[in-house]
């Protein structure tokens, strides 16, 4: 199982409105890099949920449902159905990752604009630590 962090403005698609509705087509993503990573997704993967608008920080986590498929407004881009899992007992801001020194190669760090990206493992372990869930 691999692991993704998907950003999404709070304005525009928050948390509470993918727990509200269960499961979403992730779609709107523009960057080459970040569609790609949306086309390396696989049903069971996990996806961390990270509100871009305000405290940017990692909220939720989702499932990915489907294999990725052409954004039917966008053959350029892709799109991909994700179910909400479950929130954060609290959320885990940019500025935690970045305070951490454990990150600064990760896309998430490096391209702060990039909208979608695969999460290292490092980052994934550091997430499962007790704070963190």
């Amino acid at each position: 199982m691999s692991w993704f962090l998907a950003k999404t403005d709070p304005e525009t698609y928050s948390l509470d409105d993918l727990e509200r509705d269960q499961r979403t087509v992730w779609d709107g993503v523009k960057n080459p890099q970040a569609v790609r990573a949306i086309r390396e997704m696989r049903p069971g993967d996990g996806v961390f949920v990270y509100h871009s608008g305000g405290q940017a920080a990692v909220v939720g986590i989702a499932r990915v449902l489907s294999e990725p498929r052409d954004d039917p407004r966008d053959k350029k881009s892709a799109v991909v159905d994700l179910a909400f899992v479950r929130r954060l007992d609290a959320p885990v801001t940019l500025a935690e990752i970045r305070a951490s020194n454990l990150f600064a190669d990760w896309a998430l760090v490096r391209q702060p604009r990039l909208s979608t990206m695969r999460a290292p493992e490092s980052f994934v372990a550091w997430m499962r630590k007790p704070g963190h869930e």
